[in-house]
């Protein structure tokens, strides 16, 4: 069963977080009401906090991002400040940003 983003718009959610670590989950589709995909979708079910990303990156870039963003959130309850600490932690292990920095948090950090 594929459950889709206008299916998602109607639900009502009570997650605090949902990140969606699949590639380019936080591409839309644009029409006359702006940008409309998962991301859009999941903040109008009521998720105050969404995690996308933009473009395709690695499996395992993906899983070590993940790793530490969850270590970060974990200690700091935070999710912009584990984001960025996630980010700043892959720099020394892959250089290029293009293999990780394709996460972005909309919505809440706290």
């Amino acid at each position: 069963m594929k459950l889709t983003a206008e299916e998602i718009f109607t639900m009502k959610l009570s997650a605090e977080l949902v990140v969606v670590s699949a590639c380019e989950t936080g591409v839309g589709h644009i029409n006359s009401e702006g940008v409309i995909g998962l991301s859009r979708s999941l903040v109008a079910a009521g998720v105050p906090s969404v995690m996308v990303s933009l473009w395709s990156i690695p499996d395992d870039k993906t899983t070590e991002l993940m790793t530490e963003f969850y270590r970060n959130l974990n200690s700091t309850g935070d999710k912009a400040q584990a984001l960025r600490q996630a980010m700043l932690t892959m720099i020394p292990k892959s250089g290029n940003p293009k293999d990780w920095a394709a996460f972005t948090l909309i919505g809440e950090a706290l």
